[in-house]
């Protein structure tokens, strides 16, 4: 059964059309990169379809459900998670308990205790554990960014959206970065990736979804989009596309 089905999506903010007409499917254990230019609706998209912003017309159908009108919530607890591009952990609140309230809010533990229990485990797994008692705001940029995916994966989600994970980090944090969302993916997590280094996109994703002024220009395999004609004029520009290895 295809997990998650866009049909005719649109999003309207006063007279300017975020998106048109999407329609997308995306299949269980998939791994997709979305791509586009600055202000192409990459992460109007994602708001949509978790609820932030109703869509204006069409729908998403996620695992045989209608979401469409769903709040963010229950977006959550149907089995979507995200992180966003600006991370925003709950300053205040120590680590363990960022991520246990992800727990708590979609990920089905029974009690606070349930929900710590389970979100030291997310944080074995993203390396956070000796931090797991500090305050999320004494983090690195790059502890953030990991804090961000331990927090969605205790909402248990069977997918999960990556809003531009490896912004602002250097070459090894992109390295580890990277390790993560493969070992996600091995977990059975299907992935929708917004991500503008395409060299990321290329070493993860088996297809990618290319945006353009809030419509879908070209989608298929990594080889094939980045040398169609639409993408190269909008995105990659003629130099990246005519390289053999690219790896920018």
């Amino acid at each position: 059964m295809t997990l998650l089905r866009l049909t005719g999506l649109s999003r309207k903010f006063g007279g300017l059309n975020a998106l048109t007409d999407i329609d997308l499917t995306i299949e269980p254990n998939e791994v997709i990169g979305l791509i586009g230019p600055n202000g192409a609706g990459k992460t109007t998209l994602i708001n949509v379809v978790t609820g932030v912003h109703p869509a204006s017309t069409g729908n998403v159908v996620f695992d045989g459900n209608d979401i469409t009108h769903y709040k963010p919530y229950q977006v959550a607890r149907s089995g979507i998670a995200r992180t966003f591009q600006i991370v925003q952990p709950f300053p205040e609140m120590n680590v363990l308990d960022n991520v246990a309230a992800g727990a708590m809010a979609a990920g089905g533990a029974r009690s606070v205790n349930d929900a710590r229990n389970q979100a030291m485990t997310h944080l074995e797994f993203v390396g956070l554990m000796p931090f797991a008692d500090q305050p999320a705001s004494a983090l690195t940029l790059a502890m953030r960014k990991r804090l961000e995916l331990a927090k969605s994966l205790a909402m248990n989600p069977k997918l999960l959206l990556l809003d531009e994970v490896n912004a602002g980090l250097n070459a090894a944090e992109i390295d580890q970065a990277l390790k993560l969302v493969r070992e996600i993916s091995a977990r059975g997590v299907t992935i929708l990736l917004v991500e503008h280094l395409m060299k990321v996109v290329l070493s993860l994703c088996t297809r990618i979804v290319v945006l353009h002024h809030g419509k879908l220009i070209a989608q298929g395999e990594p080889d094939r989009v980045i040398r169609d004609p639409l993408v190269v004029q909008a995105y990659l520009g003629r130099r990246y596309a005519d390289t053999e290895h690219p790896n920018a």
